[in-house]
């Protein structure tokens, strides 16, 4: 049932955001990608600069302190306190989405790539060649110091990432440890500062991170945010000449949800997604290597779909072409893929100077107690009545939150390692939020539970 729900959900709001998109490591995309992926960076530079654009964007919401200014909102570092404005996942996804159409605009075939950086970190990797992301440092005046400072992250680290349940707890690691902020300080220049979006290695990174919260989700189906809006997608902000879209976090939790699927080791699984041209006349998925395409991916009467590989097409059970639908199938053995872009000059383009580049962020909060000490929330979904189990007897106090993020109950608990939530059977059936937070003020639970 529960998989069920989701694929519903999916398709009820496929059709308002879905692009294209197959993403895979930059080590599995052909030379032809490389290339043009490097050539419209560079071009997104001239006349108006989205890099930039996104990088003051970034830079002037990275992080306030709210206490004195409540009303501010930012992008980072909001858990474990304020998770009412956690939208830290969310809102670097869209951000991602964001780069990604305007490369497609130029190149269809194209999308980011990811740097999988707890096993790349080789100072002569390919990543750094001077055809591919070497390209922007001197011309960019980006000042990296590659391996200059760290430490980067292990295959154990991001294992554990996956074993946490709870969402805000994984947000929160995920965002201030080694997986998230490795690449960062260990590349150097702009992207240990608020202005990292000026590095386009900063889109393969944070590419990789929108994987992990993919991969988290698929194995715990848990994601929520309090809030239903974000700065910059709230339909109110204008990049040249356009307002971007309304975005609500909930509604992108699913990459397939923007149409972006992730391959890895050699195959691409295309599955529960409608095909809908919201974004151009053909939507275009492109990859070196298998694409298997079944399982609920539907291109309906009217719609047009490419699916291109150099190397092998798979159309599995679950697979519709309406008719009415138009599907071009091809492989192609990569010698027919013409440059777009021909020689095109890559244009030297130094960033103006901003006193941000030098700002220090603070990653860690080291005088918090990070041990867990929830350890059990039953049951969910559920009925009547929620219990969470404690470690250690505490004074907090429990808040219960419609997903429109309005209180529906509070309660103080005293000295206990058990708190029971009585009388819940008078609520809707859907989606809530739970959060205790400790006798300091400290957010020790941020919950996703359904009541059935």
């Amino acid at each position: 049932m529960k998989h069920l729900y989701k694929i519903l959900m999916l398709l009820c709001f496929v059709h308002t955001l879905s692009g294209q998109s197959i993403r895979k490591s930059y080590q599995e995309m052909t030379d032809y990608e490389k290339a043009e992926l490097v050539d419209a960076f560079y071009e997104l530079r001239e006349g108006p600069d989205l890099f930039n654009d996104l990088a003051v964007f970034h830079s002037q919401f990275f992080n306030f302190d709210n206490t004195i200014d409540p009303t501010r909102r930012d992008l980072h570092f909001n858990l474990p306190d304020e998770p009412e404005r956690e939208i830290f996942l969310a809102w670097h996804r869209q951000q991602m989405f964001e780069m990604e159409q305007a490369v497609q605009n130029i190149n269809p075939r194209i999308s980011l790539a990811y740097w999988q950086s707890p096993s790349d970190q080789a100072l002569d990797s390919p990543l750094w060649d001077e055809d591919f992301m070497g390209s922007f440092n001197v011309n960019w005046d980006l000042r990296r110091n590659i391996g200059g400072n760290g430490p980067m992250p292990t295959l154990g680290e991001l294992a554990s990432l996956y074993n946490i349940s709870d969402f805000f707890q994984f947000s929160n690691e995920l965002e201030r440890r080694n997986v998230h902020r490795g690449a960062h300080v260990w590349t150097g220049g702009a992207m240990p500062t608020p202005l990292s979006p000026r590095d386009p290695i900063f889109y393969l990174h944070h590419t990789f991170v929108d994987l992990v919260w993919h991969i988290w989700e698929e194995i715990h189906e848990n994601s929520a945010f309090i809030t239903t809006s974000m700065l910059r997608y709230d339909g109110t902000y204008a990049f040249d000449g356009e307002t971007l879209p309304l975005v609500n976090p909930n509604d992108i939790t699913d990459t397939r949800s923007l149409g972006v699927f992730y391959a890895a080791n050699g195959v691409a699984n295309l599955n529960n997604y409608i095909v809908s041209n919201t974004y151009r006349p053909e939507e275009y998925f492109y990859y070196q290597y298998l694409i298997e395409a079944g399982d609920n991916f539907i291109i309906p009467d009217g719609a047009n779909c490419r699916i291109e590989s150099v190397n092998g097409i798979k159309f599995l059970p679950g697979f519709e072409a309406a008719s009415g639908s138009n599907l071009v199938a091809t492989i192609d053995n990569n010698t027919s893929l013409q440059r777009l872009s021909g020689n095109k000059t890559r244009v030297k383009k130094a960033y103006s100077f901003d006193e941000n580049i030098n700002a220090t962020i603070i990653w860690n909060e080291d005088d918090k107690d990070d041990t867990p000490i929830i350890i059990d929330t039953y049951p969910n979904p559920f009925t009547e009545k929620i219990t969470i189990k404690l470690n250690k007897n505490t004074n907090c106090t429990v808040s219960v939150y419609n997903m429109m993020g309005g209180l529906i109950r509070e309660e103080a608990f005293q000295n206990t390692n058990t708190i029971i939530i009585n009388k819940l059977y008078g609520l809707s059936t859907g989606f809530y939020v739970i959060n205790v937070v400790d006798a300091a003020g400290n957010i020790i639970l941020a919950k996703r539970v359904i009541k059935m």
